[in-house]
């Protein structure tokens, strides 16, 4: 009797130690390509493209990526999610792309091409093109988040590139007093808030950790993508060959 009472006690012990276990690793799971959206809350052509972008991040077929920039602030509204740096990324696409100027909404898709990013239609069909065309995410990655690591691996391919990470804040509602879009309260999702590069690929297998506390510095619920990128130049990205995205759970971390 008591060896069948020990028996359960430990059975009973293991289920409630792999269920804890559970609760502290999360895994990101594999997407068909990523969006990049240039967007301003001072722009009157944005929020719908602001919108697609929180459909694209509530569907997860991809990984949706918002950067504000800053060259809108003069019209009256400067807003409050821009950086320099998000638009110096825009401006280096543009490098990429021959193009003199910017604009927004643009979105850039898989780092390949760009388009009006408030075509949510347009953008999804051609993230499927872009994978029929051998331009998709062809090099497998994934992310987990488990107690005091994140942990990344990026597979074998061919060539080599930049491992990126970008932050970003999982959602804010923006009430936006002054400019093109005054009056308006407006939900943004995945607002990029720093992005930096992490190390390099040579077409072997990578696997690199990262200390949590780099998503707890997130003030919004925020999470993290990892970018396997070409450059073209030190100043001038290139093609995306693959990416991953983790969103932690509220109150995960």
């Amino acid at each position: 009797m008591l060896r069948r009472r020990a028996v359960k006690y430990l059975a009973t012990l293991l289920a409630l130690w792999g269920s804890a276990s559970l609760a502290l690793a999360e895994e990101s799971r594999p997407v068909k390509g990523i969006v990049e959206l240039f967007t301003s809350q001072g722009c009157a052509s944005c929020p719908p493209a602001d919108k697609a972008l929180e459909t694209l991040a509530r569907e997860g077929d991809v990984v949706a990526l918002a950067y504000h920039v800053d060259y809108w602030n003069y019209l009256g509204w400067e807003d409050t999610l821009a950086s320099k740096g998000n638009t110096d990324r825009q401006y280096a696409y543009a490098r990429m792309f021959g193009r003199s100027g910017v604009y927004t909404p643009q979105a850039v898709l898989n780092g390949r091409e760009h388009m009006n990013g408030a075509d949510l239609n347009g953008i999804r069909a051609r993230i499927d093109a872009l994978r029929g065309e051998g331009k998709g995410l062809a090099v497998p990655m994934a992310m987990e988040l488990e107690n005091d690591e994140l942990r990344i691996h990026v597979g074998e391919g061919e060539g080599k590139g930049n491992i990126v990470v970008a932050y970003f804040d999982r959602e804010r509602a923006i009430r936006i007093e002054q400019g093109e879009n005054s009056g308006k309260t407006v939900n943004y999702w995945h607002a990029v808030t720093g992005i930096e590069t992490i190390g390099m690929w040579e077409g072997k297998e990578t696997n690199l950790v990262l200390p949590a506390t780099v998503l707890q510095k997130q003030k919004h619920g925020g999470g993290c993508a990892v970018l396997l990128q070409r450059m073209r130049t030190a100043e001038t990205p290139g093609a995306i060959l693959g990416a991953t995205v983790l969103v932690p759970e509220s109150g995960s971390y």
